[in-house]
């Protein structure tokens, strides 16, 4: 029997878009700085990006409805709909930004402009992860679940390159008034553009075969709602649980940890970019070994791995952050610790998709996937920093380090879902399987 192929052109397809979610949600943070004066008053730069930081922080509270939203969607109108109608916001929101008139030609138009933007972005991420989600686990054969679904990471950490390789390039091929006059707007004229391929590309996916059987047989009244929801409710705090330790661990060694190294330990701007920049291209790279890894050995044994690892590992590992002086020991320490959260972060997509039946499982994944990471990891950098003010920073390690306990306790509880069978056929070959007692 031949083993089974990975479908490229669906892998790419259903995870790509994370690029451009990502890339368009780092480019909004790390420009702000020069496009803050173009939609608010003259005079206080401080407060200029206070409001423009509070404008970015209304995506994570519009992420819970995003994944309600176009959760729905996708159990109802199918994953691939719904794959382009995340990448269509993405887009608009992009242009909106990159078109927006500032504050001097229209007043506070333009910062109203950029709000609407921001929100349409918060929808569109809170329901891109569950769509790619659902789509690359039922368009992936069993066996190659784990290693496809891995590239969802691959393309997030892509999308955060990107920007910040673009940033860098701006930085030193315009002038710091070139970019505060029109150069902010290219990030996201580029993220557009993007968001127009990726649109093209997934317009050309095939529907999962998992979704076509369940739109056969049940009507749409009963797909996606949250009644349906609530009837799995036990996976759906299964979901939060598990996400918990690991988006607090994700954000804190990823948009935090650059601030971190420059703000704690007191490394350059540049040298503390760097680390980040070679830190998470090695993490991104080892995304798929580790998928591939668990679809040998089971989902489980990697989730606990980075769940033991975080929870004793990350107050030895942030002291140590504090302390370094120079490049490769900030890249060495930040290595590890991407390391260990690669055994939540490499397959926690797929982990979610397979707990749900095919009916609810877009809405399963998106909704309480959203909830915990507004709660805890759209919370992360603000909770470190908040240690920090008080003069006890070390309490935000034993922080992390106590989300990563209690996920860990779910991991150890959880039953193993690698062999779980999405469509008919699936589940009849696991009942082939089963040997008959005599």
């Amino acid at each position: 029997m031949s083993k089974p192929r990975v479908p490229w052109k669906a892998v790419i397809g259903g995870s790509v878009g994370n690029l451009v979610e990502w890339y368009d949600w780092f480019v909004y943070s790390s420009f702000a700085v020069y496009f803050a004066a173009s939609f608010f008053p003259t005079g206080n730069t401080t407060a200029q990006l206070l409001n423009t930081a509070g404008i970015f922080a209304v995506g994570f509270f519009m992420r819970p409805i995003g994944g309600w939203l176009l959760g729905r969607y996708a159990d109802v109108k199918g994953r691939k709909a719904a794959l382009t109608m995340t990448v269509t916001l993405m887009s608009v929101s992009a242009l909106l930004i990159a078109i927006a008139p500032t504050y001097e030609s229209v007043g506070y138009f333009g910062a109203v402009v950029l709000l609407i933007a921001r929100l349409l972005q918060g929808i569109s991420v809170g329901g891109e992860y569950a769509a790619s989600a659902t789509y690359l686990t039922e368009a992936t054969p069993p066996g190659k679940r784990g290693f496809a679904s891995s590239f969802q990471y691959v393309s997030m950490t892509a999308g955060q390159l990107v920007g910040l390789g673009l940033q860098i390039i701006l930085q030193n091929t315009m002038t710091k008034e070139a970019l505060n006059s029109y150069g902010w707007r290219i990030p996201f004229v580029v993220g557009a553009l993007g968001a127009a391929v990726v649109f093209y590309l997934r317009r050309n996916l095939l529907e999962t075969e998992a979704y076509g059987e369940e739109e056969r047989e049940t009507g749409s009244a009963e797909r996606g709602t949250i009644k349906s929801l609530l009837s799995h409710k036990k996976e759906a705090l299964l979901v939060i649980a598990l996400t918990m330790g690991g988006t607090v661990a994700y954000y804190t060694y990823t948009t935090y940890l650059t601030k971190y190294l420059v703000n704690t330990a007191g490394l350059q701007k540049e040298t503390a970019s760097l680390v980040s920049f070679s830190a998470l291209f090695v993490f991104m790279c080892i995304q798929p070994l580790a998928g591939a890894l668990s679809d040998r050995i089971g989902r489980r044994p990697l989730l606990i791995t980075f769940g033991i690892g975080s929870m004793l590992g990350t107050v030895p590992l942030m002291t140590a952050l504090s302390t370094v002086s120079g490049f490769a020991s900030a890249f060495f320490l930040s290595l590890v610790g991407l390391l260990i959260i690669t055994g939540y972060t490499s397959i926690n997509a797929v982990v979610k998709a397979e707990l749900f039946p095919t009916h609810v499982r877009a809405l399963g994944v998106a909704l309480p996937y959203a909830i915990a990471n507004a709660l805890f990891g759209g919370t992360a950098e603000y909770v470190g920093l908040w240690f920090k003010d008080q003069g006890i920073e070390s309490g935000f390690y034993w922080y992390v380090s106590a989300c990563a306990t209690v996920s860990l306790v779910v991991y150890l509880t959880m039953r193993e879902t690698r062999d779980a069978a999405l469509t008919r056929s699936e589940q009849q070959a696991s009942a082939d399987s089963v040997p008959v007692r005599a």
